[in-house]
């Protein structure tokens, strides 16, 4: 049984006017927020960076692939790990789609992990994704941007993550982000952004749809319900009754 007022559409109708007030007024302070976004300064990167990748090795440059504007999305997949994280796996999971509509619009997205690149390709495969992936194996690229840590930095009692210091007991080897960077003519290239923690919740089409029915996200901590795409029981079709058959 339901556990919300069953109302009148008239009264219902008035509560969701004045809910409605209260969106547009989320979406002005999105635009706001956006546009705080594209005022940020910019740092000029000197570092060298290499990477792994399917067609050799690369450096940050090359991975803009011809754009001006490369998003790089922190994936928690660490030289260990015999998979890719969860949490990270479910964003994944909507990026292939907007690829062409990135593309066409001068941004580059990839992903980059500390994993060997056989270990990428294999999980990649494993997923069905097609987005570009690299390994940042032996750099000190994951390390600069704050989504790697080493034993001594976790044992230290503290790291450095979402700009601030936490707890080493509450931080892992790998966390998850996102970073933007731009690349001028001349081939000079900038970190223009970067978001950690819940930062890149939007990309996840997933729980934006959620957010909009009647039970919501329906969980006790973040996300606790995500499994990997492949591991969920087998799918239920509910019919009309109630009653549920093997999709």
């Amino acid at each position: 049984m339901t556990q919300h007022p069953v109302v009148s559409r008239e009264e219902w109708l008035v509560a969701r006017k004045a809910l409605l007030l209260k969106e547009k007024e989320a979406t002005r302070a999105r635009d706001r927020l956006n546009a705080e976004r594209l005022a940020l300064p910019w740092v000029r990167v000197d570092k060298p960076y290499q990477f792994d990748s399917p067609r050799g090795r690369r450096s940050l440059s090359d991975l803009f692939d011809g754009r001006s504007q490369l998003i790089i999305y922190h994936f928690m997949l660490g030289p260990e790990w015999s998979a890719g994280c969860p949490g990270c796996s479910f964003l994944a999971d909507h990026l292939d789609g907007a690829l062409p509509h990135l593309e066409h619009h001068d941004v580059t997205l990839t992903a980059v992990s500390r994993a060997p690149l056989a270990k990428i390709e294999a999980y990649r495969t494993r997923m069905g994704w097609r987005f570009p992936w690299v390994s940042s194996n032996g750099s000190d690229f994951n390390f600069d941007y704050h989504v790697s840590f080493t034993p001594e930095e976790l044992e230290n009692g503290s790291v450095f993550y979402n700009f601030q210091e936490i707890p080493g007991a509450d931080a892992h080897d790998e966390l998850p982000g996102l970073s933007a960077f731009s690349k001028d003519e001349d081939g000079t290239i900038h970190h223009t952004y970067s978001s950690y923690g819940r930062g890149p919740e939007e990309l996840i089409g997933t729980l934006m749809i959620l957010d909009r029915a009647p039970k919501g996200r329906n969980e006790d901590s973040t996300m606790d319900f995500v499994r990997r795409h492949d591991e969920y029981e087998s799918r239920q079709a509910h019919g009309c009754c109630g009653s549920s058959v093997t999709a």
